[in-house]
């Protein structure tokens, strides 16, 4: 078979042999595979050569593609960077990407804040913020934490907890068990508690020999000068922070920081593990699984995940990483994690800054601590495998019966679903969800605010699509318009789009896209009471089978541009709620209303704050304060006369 690849090839001569990233794309401009390399030319040639020498995972992305485009830079640290920022970017379907097992919980310290908090969190921190882990089970972290508080009494409270106690100037019960050192109500002050979060910190990095031996010490000078009140209570917090202490393995005899990373892989997929040990104690796990959509080796695919990892764990990359094999690019990798660790909060405290070394164990207690974390990938694989065997399997037949059932061309990779949501014909928005490989693809989805305010879902679909598929022309028509020169997401046109609704939804659709270009585009309404799919100028639903993986994935399809929608109605619709309580207030216009809302966070907290309380709002007079008072006071008095209950207002 002749390469699909050589209707494009460029000219040899025009690809520069230098170190750069190269860009595959398919007819519609959207990027499907990144690649980096020592030599553009050399690697881009090896697409081009004879069929029969090609992986069969690199046919497939051959066969997709349209065109090929590179980027030069001036050395391979830049290519592996530039890599990684076009991969997170446009996401390609045949690179590999990592998935966690599952959402990891951290401990966090809100270092950001003004007076910061402790408290479990899965995700993403804000910048600024410390975060321990991850842990494998949330338990773990609040054991642990309950311990240190006893120590280090830092605040735990949500912050609106901590505004309402700060304004009634009395702590809550955690201060009177000894947990919380009350910041809110002035009992330490905001230095002294930054002091109690920066000693937590410290000894979650490791630093616990300086908190032992001073509560030791005061245990005993406390006990010396008779003051055993004192003396038990450090005797207590000594016996948490050992207990704490207790819970974290220790791993190597010298107090040193390292990750160690195992892979457990076959041809189609990978399991990797990370284990984290800072001051010679594991302090974290975490694990990833991943299908090899592209021909990756060990060391390349090794590459690949420490990118990823330490791109996420910017805060906190260690001097040594253990590993089974030395990276691909192995110098360029340690030089652009080194130029990373210099601006961890390490080198922020003034230690020396080393090199990031990659160590393949070869005896000793750190061989044995990575063939545990290798058991570790290997039991995780074989768990993964057999979950996401069936989930691969069936997202693909859906795909492969929609395609039968419809008699599309090719199997709908990306179906967008619509629907409308309103209240009595009020506050009438619509959403669009996008499904990609049979997966949710939540960065594309939509919301659409109308025009239209009356019970008139027809009128509310042909808005919908017309203003979505007008989008998808402009931008056709001028695609190159992001910073990095790639199309914007609404750029990419649908295989498949699928109507909330029977009939008279689909019509209304096809009337808002008459004289759009939607020739390459496949149109289906789902009616609710049956399941049927109905097309356009078919006088019979097409039925798919109970229980078949492709009605499976519509019905999903259907129930999550639901959800989107309706979340964003009653979001629409409380915050006109929110707002109509302050609308007649004399003086009080949408400035002051927001300075308002955010300082209390509800009508029904602006409506119980005294006078005094409004008054300290920038911008609020006494004056205004007193009039919202009065407005919102006549208000309630109005709705209880009226028999309706005074239902507190959230702000939105």
């Amino acid at each position: 078979m002749r390469n699909p690849a050589a209707s494009f090839r460029p000219d040899p001569g025009s690809v520069p042999d230098a170190p750069g990233c190269y860009q595959f794309k398919d007819a519609h401009g959207r990027v499907i595979y990144v690649g980096k390399a020592k030599s553009l030319r050399s690697r881009l040639g090896s697409y081009f050569q004879a069929w029969s020498g090609i992986a069969p995972r690199t046919r497939a992305m051959l066969e997709a593609a349209r065109d090929v485009e590179w980027i030069v830079v001036d050395s391979e640290v830049e290519a592996l960077h530039l890599e990684y920022t076009l991969i997170q970017r446009h996401r390609p379907r045949y690179n590999v990407r990592y998935r966690d097992d599952k959402s990891y919980p951290y401990l966090v310290l809100s270092t950001s804040q003004e007076v910061p908090r402790a408290r479990v969190q899965r995700g993403a921190v804000a910048k600024g913020d410390r975060r321990f882990g991850p842990y494998a089970h949330a338990y773990a972290i609040r054991e642990t934490l309950d311990l240190l508080l006893r120590v280090f009494p830092v605040r735990t409270c949500s912050q609106g907890v901590y505004d309402r106690a700060r304004r009634s100037g009395s702590p809550c019960l955690l201060h009177h068990i000894d947990r919380c050192a009350a910041p809110c109500t002035g009992e330490v002050s905001p230095e002294e508690h930054r002091e109690l979060v920066d000693g937590l910190a410290s000894f979650l990095d490791g630093e616990t020999k300086p908190v032992l031996d001073h509560l030791e010490t005061e245990m005993r000078e406390a006990a010396n000068e008779l003051n055993y009140e004192v003396a038990a209570r450090r005797r207590d917090q000594l016996e948490a922070a050992r207990r704490a202490l207790e819970k974290q393995q220790v791993v190597t005899g010298r107090a040193e920081d390292l990750d160690a990373i195992a892979i457990h892989e076959d041809e189609l997929e990978a399991s990797v593990q990370a284990f984290f040990v800072r001051r010679g104690r594991l302090v974290g796990r975490k694990g990833w699984s991943v299908d090899k959509v592209e021909d990756l080796t060990t060391a390349e695919l090794l590459t690949s995940f420490l990118l990823q990892l330490y791109a996420e764990r910017d805060d906190d990359v260690p001097p040594t990483i253990l590993v089974p094999v030395e990276p691909d690019d192995a110098e360029a990798l340690a030089t652009l994690l080194a130029d990373q660790r210099r601006h961890t909060r390490a080198g922020q405290r003034g230690r020396p800054i080393r090199k990031v070394r990659f160590q393949v164990p070869q005896r000793g207690d750190k061989l044995a601590f990575l063939r545990t974390v290798e058991e570790n990938a290997r039991e995780a694989f074989q768990r993964t495998r057999l979950q996401r065997a069936s989930d691969f399997d069936s997202r693909t037949r859906a795909l492969k019966e929609l395609q039968e059932a419809l008699d599309l061309d090719e199997a709908p990779l990306r179906i967008e679903g619509y629907d409308i949501s309103h209240l009595g014909g009020t506050e009438v928005v619509g959403s669009m969800v996008v499904f990609e490989d049979g997966l949710p693809r939540k960065s594309d989805y939509r919301r659409f605010k109308l025009s239209v305010d009356t019970n008139d879902d027809f009128a509310a679909m042909r808005e919908v699509l017309r203003r979505r598929f007008s989008r998808l022309a402009e931008e056709r028509a001028a695609p190159v318009i992001e910073d990095d020169g790639s199309p914007r997401r609404f750029a990419y046109p649908p295989n498949l789009v699928v109507i909330d609704g029977g009939v008279g939804q689909l019509n209304a659709a096809l009337e808002g896209v008459a004289d759009l270009p939607t020739d390459d585009v496949a149109f289906v309404g789902l009616a609710k009471r049956f399941e049927e799919l109905w097309r356009p100028g078919q006088s019979r639903p097409v039925v798919l089978p109970r229980g078949s993986e492709a009605l499976f994935l519509l019905q999903r399809l259907r129930d999550e541009a639901h959800r989107f929608a309706i979340t964003y109605q009653r979001s629409r619709r409380a915050k006109a709620l929110t707002a109509s309580a302050l609308d007649d207030v004399p003086g009080v216009g949408p400035t002051r209303r927001q300075a308002l809302l955010e300082r209390f966070g509800s009508v029904a907290a602006v409506r119980h704050a005294t006078v005094d309380e409004l008054a300290e709002v920038p911008g609020v007079s006494r004056t205004i304060a007193a009039a919202v008072k009065e407005h919102l006071g006549e208000r309630s008095r109005r709705r209880t006369s009226d028999g309706a209950p005074d239902h507190a207002e959230g702000h939105g």
